[in-house]
């Protein structure tokens, strides 16, 4: 595997979670987007090197089918999953007129509920609610 592919696939890794990581919808999808592309170019990279087409009869080096087989496979799923992010973020703008994902008003009061209880020194189990 050369240099130029390990870069390649860090730098697809890397921006694909620095993009998964923001607050827009349509930044989501490319992050996930570009993650999927990063693990295509990953299990191709591991297919080791190059050869003949595994074809019945051929002598020589052949290549392992078995990769390719799960990039395909790969291709369609991100493909069908990137379909679906999209349908969300079209129906979060049709609704909302952004695609910002927002805070949970309710989720960020039982969190301070619990830090609060825990700065008192009260012992909180994690699925129990805290009232104030």
């Amino acid at each position: 595997m050369s240099g130029v592919l390990v870069l390649l696939i860090g730098v697809l890794f890397a921006s694909g979670t620095f993009l998964l990581l923001q607050r827009t919808l349509t930044r989501i999808v490319l992050g996930v987007a570009l993650l999927g592309n990063g693990v295509n170019l990953l299990l191709v990279a591991s297919g080791g090197r190059e050869g003949e087409a595994p074809i019945i009869g051929r002598e020589g080096p052949l290549t392992d089918p078995v990769p390719q087989a799960l990039v395909l496979t790969a291709i369609v799923i991100g493909f069908a999953l990137t379909a679906f992010l999209l349908a969300l973020t079209w129906r979060n703008w049709t609704i909302d007129d952004n695609d910002i994902v927002e805070d949970d008003v309710e989720d960020r009061r039982l969190a301070g509920q619990r830090a609060r209880a825990l700065n008192e020194g009260v012992d909180v189990p994690d699925h129990e609610d805290v009232d104030e």
